[in-house]
């Protein structure tokens, strides 16, 4: 027998860490109870007298309650989990009930636990071990039972960390799988479970799949080791299991809501949810710095991390009942997260529909919850509300959403705390969301952060695939200058006219609308929907560059998938054609049309969009974003990132399918410069000193000119004063610094000091700025005609299908973010290479492959490409080098593992275990794949990770828990991935 037993081990392990002062261990079978009551009613019971007066007066009355609570349990049997009767019995112990025990039957609040006190002695805490629960004929027994005051509020199981064929997941999958549907009156008082096996540690709430069951990991600096094994477990312990923490997540981080099947669920916070929670609060209760930035990646769950901080702010004492508001930007992210907090049933909730009730509100000091968009402040008459204890936090606090109507919003609440959250990270032109919500207090310039990477290592989100399809467009010079020359000729253009005319066609814009090229890239779409996605019952999202793109792309779709397929989703605007309006959906339409693409046995499958829908969108079923429009920066990781969210049981990761070769912007938008950062923080003192001097610099160009003179008298006065050309240019200079000062230090309450000047000078610059009306109006007459001659002769290639697959994982993010990678390593790519051809020398026709190597790298050397380029010439030939050595009957390392693992799975076939080998070996090798990455082997980190996708895989989905088998297919794996 081992001496590392899972009793003697994990168990124990964490049972003596969670039983400290204020904790008492009672084993189970010394517990005061029966083995099928749910209660430790003695404890209860002296819980409601010691915590409620009306009780102690009159004991009998804890009777009357207690047999409430009976009621509630006993009904958790009726269900397959006891979500409902959860959720009842949470409004209890958390004090939402009353009972009729006040003079002439008045109703007072009953009190099961002290949430006033945080040390462990003011409520009675026991730790467990081998509780046995019996139901008739059917018994349990848990590991770990943690009790507070008579209620088993968290349950555990625990494996051993010697065994490899147990992990955490065979403990959840048993408390999910078997206790709860079994003896599911246990779970009745239950605030979560978690489970270990001595190397990892997951918690969960009832009812929730293990899929979805979360790590907890300790606040983390970049200098100090990831903790690992029984250190990695204490970490989790010590944070998750400590009373005041478990108590915490009871009353503020607990969510009842219902999915799309009507079913009630329980949510309850992750890891990072629950400590950036926590530093808010505690920032406002200390109050000295009055500003921080949340930085959380997308589908890490921002909205619901705002409803658990304002249940919080709303509930703590020291706040004296503050006003919370949530700022955002766009009428659709209010819709999404006014859905998230409805759905929550926060209480005191109202989201304003107009300027005029926002500022009745705020000037009535109402102690609310208010979610507002940050347009609604624009015009605030001043201040509106100058207490300290509201709350603001903004949402997607990027300096696009930020200018003067930020400005108008610190104006109305001067004394606000504020807090911006973000989900995409924040580069150089970004440096605003770091100045007006970072503080210098906070190290790297964010009060807490949880990146890409850490979202993919703990399961919160998936890694993004890009599949590069890109399609070549020829152009027939020759047939289009003829064209050309006689349009010319028959309009009596000038050069210039044929100049505005030549650059606006041949714009990037006309050749992405080119008919031809918008058909092969529906075809190719089409194709890749039918093959690649509908059949693992996923949906997909098509982006593309206009409204007017949007509808061709949706003909012809119609055409190839019929019109059921998809649908067009785009915003509403005077200018749009009528034939539009079918797709510019009001709210109640766009909830209806987001709540079919959720729905898997709804026909509509595709959403084809250009703006709409590419933030606040969530779609867990979204699986293939086909990618046809130029994007920048958070715009672009704010789309991708729309199909990274987590869908059990078989969604691995998230493909973005691209037909314009986006992935070097990707790169560009992950870099991070924290020293950087800490600069631009610290040197707003800087800037605010240099506006007004530079302020002062641009009016004096207009001596004894009266500015607060209006219309054509006052704007001739002006350009009068800078008539000369060498006036307007040293202007125009003067100018530009002011507008460059005011845009980086937007939204600081310093610019009203300047605005009415400021405002001046842009209407006067404006007034004198060169306009190109010419050019205008040569393309008003004569662009569609220019356009389709140039459509009559585009050429449009297949998409390329043979481009190598872009891993967007932790690794490579974490590359991009610290500067290591730019972008896909071609380094790794020329070693892969250069290993094929070595395999062969002397055959000519890899000497030829190595030539062609030779001569890229000198051509890359002399930076004579992009990046992406040169990856596609790499990909290229590392494509022909595959199908050389498969002319020379060599087979894949990939390959033979998979013709390795075929063979083991095949041994395990028989009429007990009728598992489909083809299948098993197809998600495995698909599975490795995905969170697989160069020299992997040889990393910790990588090799748990492998190691956790294959027992998802072979444990979970087919149910093979053999530890020979598991071994056997991690040596394989090792060996040829």
């Amino acid at each position: 027998m081992s001496q590392f037993s899972e009793a003697s081990t994990v168990r124990d392990f964490v049972c003596e860490l969670v039983a400290s002062p204020g904790i008492q261990f009672v084993s189970g079978n010394e517990l005061p109870r029966r083995e099928d009551e749910v209660l430790l009613e003695g404890l209860v019971r002296e819980a409601l007298k010691r915590l409620n007066p009306v009780i102690e007066a009159d004991p009998r009355l804890a009777d009357e309650v207690i047999y409430r609570l009976r009621a509630i349990i006993l009904s958790a049997r009726q269900s397959p989990h006891p979500v409902v009767a959860n959720e009842e019995f949470a409004a209890w112990l958390t004090g939402q009930k009353s009972m009729p025990f006040g003079p002439a039957g008045e109703h007072v609040t009953i009190r099961l636990i002290d949430f006033d006190n945080p040390e462990p002695s003011a409520n009675q805490w026991i730790i467990s071990t081998e509780v046995t629960h019996q139901v008739g004929r059917v018994e349990r027994r848990f590991d770990l039972v943690l009790w507070c005051n008579g209620f088993p509020l968290v349950v555990g199981e625990a494996k051993s960390p010697v065994r490899p064929a147990y992990t955490w997941i065979d403990a959840a999958a048993q408390i999910n799988e078997r206790y709860e549907v079994d003896v599911p009156a246990f779970f009745v008082p239950n605030v979560f479970s978690f489970a270990t096996e001595g190397k990892d540690f997951r918690y969960g709430s009832v009812g929730m799949p293990v899929e979805l069951w979360g790590p907890w990991r300790g606040e983390t600096h970049d200098d100090a080791p990831v903790p690992v094994g029984l250190a990695a477990v204490r970490e989790a312990v010590e944070g998750v299991l400590a009373p005041a923490a478990v108590l915490d997540f009871l009353r503020f981080f607990t969510l009842f809501a219902t999915d799309k099947n009507h079913r009630k669920i329980k949510i309850i916070a992750r890891f990072q949810q629950f400590q950036a929670t926590n530093l808010i609060v505690e920032r406002v209760l200390h109050g000295r710095i009055k500003q921080g930035l949340i930085w959380h990646f997308q589908g890490s769950g921002k909205s619901l991390l705002m409803v658990f901080t304002a249940q919080k702010l709303r509930a703590t004492a020291g706040l004296t009942n503050p006003t919370v508001i949530i700022v955002v930007d766009r009428i659709d992210l209010d819709t999404q997260i006014t859905g998230t907090f409805n759905a929550s049933d926060v209480p005191n909730l109202v989201s304003t529909d107009s300027r005029r009730e926002l500022q009745a509100l705020l000037g009535a000091g109402a102690r609310k919850v208010i979610i507002t968009t940050v347009h609604k402040f624009g015009e605030a008459p001043g201040v509106l509300d100058a207490r300290d204890n509201i709350i603001v936090m903004v949402d997607e606090a990027h300096r696009s959403q930020e200018g003067d109507y930020g400005r108008k919003m610190r104006e109305a609440l001067p004394n606000a705390f504020l807090f911006g959250l973000t989900g995409t990270p924040i580069n150089r032109r970004d440096r605003n969301t770091f100045m007006w919500f970072g503080s210098t207090m906070d190290g790297n310039g964010y009060l807490s952060r949880y990146s890409f990477q850490d979202s993919i290592r703990d399961g919160a989100t998936l890694p993004l695939h890009f599949e590069p399809r890109l399609s070549e467009i020829h152009l027939d010079e020759a047939a289009i200058n003829a064209a050309f020359a006689e349009l010319a000729e028959q309009h009596r253009l000038t050069e210039a006219d044929k100049t505005t005319l030549s650059r606006r066609a041949a714009s990037l814009e006309a050749l992405i609308k080119a008919p031809e090229r918008i058909r092969r890239i529906a075809e190719d779409i089409a194709e890749h929907f039918r093959t690649k996605v509908e059949p693992q019952g996923f949906k997909a999202q098509v982006v593309v560059y206009d409204k007017a793109t949007c509808v061709a792309y949706k003909a012809e779709l119609d055409r190839l998938l019929g019109p059921d397929t998809s649908t067009v989703v785009m915003s509403r605007n005077l200018s749009d054609k009528k034939e539009w309006k079918k797709y510019t959906p009001d709210r109640d339409e766009l909830e209806r049309i987001t709540a079919r693409f959720n729905d898997p046995a709804d026909p509509l499958k595709i959403i084809i969009v250009t703006a709409k829908l590419l933030t606040g969108f969530d779609a867990p079923i979204l699986y293939a974003q086909y990618l046809d429009k130029p994007l920048k920066e958070h715009n672009l990781l704010q789309a991708i990132t729309r199909t990274n969210r987590v869908y059990p049981p078989n969604k691995t990761h998230g493909l973005i399918v691209d037909y314009l070769g986006i992935f070097d912007d990707v790169a560009k938008a992950f870099a991070f410069d924290e020293k950087n950062v800490q600069q631009i923080i610290s040197n707003i003192a800087v800037l605010r000193g240099q506006l007004g001097p530079a302020v002062e610099a641009a009016l004096a160009f207009f001596p004894g000119v009266d500015r607060s003179v209006g219309g054509y008298e006052g704007l001739t006065a002006a350009q009068t004063a800078i008539s000369s050309d060498e006036a307007r240019d040293k202007f125009g200079q003067a100018f530009s610094v002011v507008a460059q000062l005011w845009e980086t230090l937007s939204p600081d309450p310093i610019l009203s000091t300047y605005a009415a000047d400021y405002r001046w000078l842009t209407d006067v610059y404006q007034s004198v700025r060169p306009s190109d009306i010419a050019g205008r109006l040569v393309w008003h007459s004569l662009g569609a005609k220019t356009l389709a001659l140039i459509n009559q002769h585009v050429t449009v290639e297949v998409p390329r299908t043979d481009l190598e697959t872009i891993v967007l994982d932790a690794q490579v993010i974490e590359d991009l973010m610290t500067g290591r990678k730019k972008d896909i390593d071609p380094i790794e790519v020329e070693k892969w290479i250069t290993a094929r051809i070595a395999r062969h020398a002397g055959n000519p026709v890899f000497v030829e492959l190595g030539k062609r190597l030779a001569a890229l790298r000198e051509k890359y050397a002399h930076s004579q490409q992009a990046s992406l380029d040169f990856l596609k010439e790499l990909f290229a030939l590392a494509r022909d080098t595959v199908v050389a050595e498969k002319a020379a009957a060599e087979m894949s390392p990939e390959e033979r593992g998979k013709a390795a693992l075929t063979e083991l799975f095949e041994s395990l076939k028989g009429d007990e275990t009728p598992i489909i080998v083809e299948n098993v070996v197809t998600e495995v090798d698909e599975v490795v794949r995905a969170v697989r990455f160069t020299g992997w082997q040889d990393t910790r980190d990588g090799d748990r990770l492998v190691q956790r996708s294959l027992r998802r895989t072979l444990y979970i989905k087919f149910k093979i828990r053999d530890s020979d088998v598991f071994d056997r297919a991690l040596r394989y794996i090792r060996e040829y991935y």
